[in-house]
C-alpha cells in the first residue's frame, strides 16, 4: 500500500498508471484507487490510497501489505513492451515471478550474485540446494555445461522445449552459489514464449526455481504466488493458470549413465524409450 500526497483536485482514477502505459504499453489495472479529501486553509488537499487487488478476491479479504506489481500478459502472444519492462527488472538485479509451462517460477540473472542470494532469502531456500537455469536454445545450454554427454543431446532433441530438466557438469563460468558448490547445473528449455522472449531481452539465461516459499506447494496461478510471495517480490507476470499439475522431470547425466532424480511430467519409461529408440537409429 502506498500513500501519495496530491495538492490537486482528484484527477482520473487511473492517473498513476498513465506513465506506465505510455512507457510500456497497455496494462490491466490491478489496484483500487481511493481519494481521501481534506482542506487546509483555502487549499484543497487529499491523499490517494492505492491497494493491490488479487483478481476475484472480495475486498474485505484483500491483504493490504502486498507490494508486488501484478502485470497481465498473454501466455502465447505476450506484449513486447510488457516483457521489456520485466527484463529491465532482471537486468538491474531484481527478481521477477514468471509463468512457465509447468508452474510459476522466479527469474533472475544467475551471474548476479546479489540477485542469486536474494532468491534464497525470498524463498527461504537452503543454499545447499542449487538453482535451475532456463535457456532458450541448445547452443545456450551447451555453453553452460562442461563435457556434455551425448545422452544430453538425445534427450534435449526429443523433449525440448518442454518439461525436462537435465542435470550435467557446470561450466567454469557459472557461479558456485548457483550450483550450491556441487559443480553441477540443472538446465531446462521450457515451452514458453514468455520465458524465451525474456531470455532474449536480458541477453542471457535466467534462473528457473519455483515461485513459492521453500516447502510450500508450487503455484500454477499468479494469485497463488501473490499469496505466498507478494510482499517479497517487485513484479509478477500474470499469464493466468499454467495448467501445471506436475513439475519438470529431472534427469542426471554422467558420461553414458543416466538416472531420474525427480519424475514429473515425463515418466522414467518415456526417458528410457527415447534413449533406446534413438540408440537403435544410430
Amino acid at each position: 500500500m502506498e500513500l501519495i500526497h496530491m495538492k490537486l483536485p482528484p484527477p482520473l482514477p487511473h492517473f498513476a498508471l498513465l506513465n506506465a502505459t505510455n512507457d510500456y504499453g497497455s496494462f490491466t489495472p490491478t489496484f483500487s484507487c481511493h481519494w481521501l479529501p481534506c482542506v487546509v486553509g483555502r487549499m484543497g488537499y487529499g491523499l490517494y490510497l492505492f491497494t493491490l487487488n488479487p483478481e476475484g478476491e472480495p475486498a474485505e479479504k484483500r491483504s493490504t501489505n502486498l507490494s508486488a506489481e501484478l502485470l497481465k500478459v498473454s501466455p502465447d502472444t505476450p506484449d513486447p513492451a510488457a516483457l521489456r519492462y520485466a527484463a529491465a527488472f532482471i537486468r538491474r538485479g531484481e527478481l521477477v515471478a514468471v509463468p512457465t509451462d509447468t508452474f510459476y517460477g522466479i527469474a533472475a540473472d544467475p551471474f548476479n550474485l546479489a540477485a542469486v542470494g536474494h532468491i534464497y532469502q525470498v524463498k527461504g531456500r537452503p543454499e545447499t540446494r542449487a538453482l535451475p537455469i532456463l535457456v532458450n536454445s541448445m547452443a545456450q545450454a551447451v555453453s553452460l555445461a562442461r563435457d556434455v554427454p551425448y545422452t544430453f543431446h538425445k534427450l534435449a532433441q526429443k523433449f525440448w522445449p518442454g518439461p525436462l530438466t537435465l542435470l550435467v557438469d557446470a561450466s567454469n563460468h557459472i557461479p558456485l552459489k548457483v550450483t550450491a558448490h556441487t559443480g553441477q547445473v540443472a538446465l531446462r528449455w521450457p515451452k514458453s514464449p514468455i520465458i524465451c522472449a525474456l531470455i532474449n531481452l536480458v541477453n542471457g539465461p535466467i534462473t528457473g526455481t519455483s515461485g513459492n516459499i521453500s516447502g510450500q506447494p508450487a503455484c500454477s496461478t499468479a494469485v497463488e504466488l501473490l499469496e505466498q510471495l507478494g510482499d517479497r517480490l517487485p513484479l509478477i507476470l500474470d499469464a493466468g493458470e499454467t495448467n501445471g499439475t506436475l513439475a519438470s522431470t529431472i534427469v542426471k547425466l554422467e558420461d553414458d549413465e543416466w538416472s531420474v532424480m525427480r519424475e514429473g511430467v515425463i515418466s522414467k519409461e518415456q526417458i528410457r524409450a527415447a534413449l533406446e529408440e534413438e540408440g537403435e537409429e544410430e
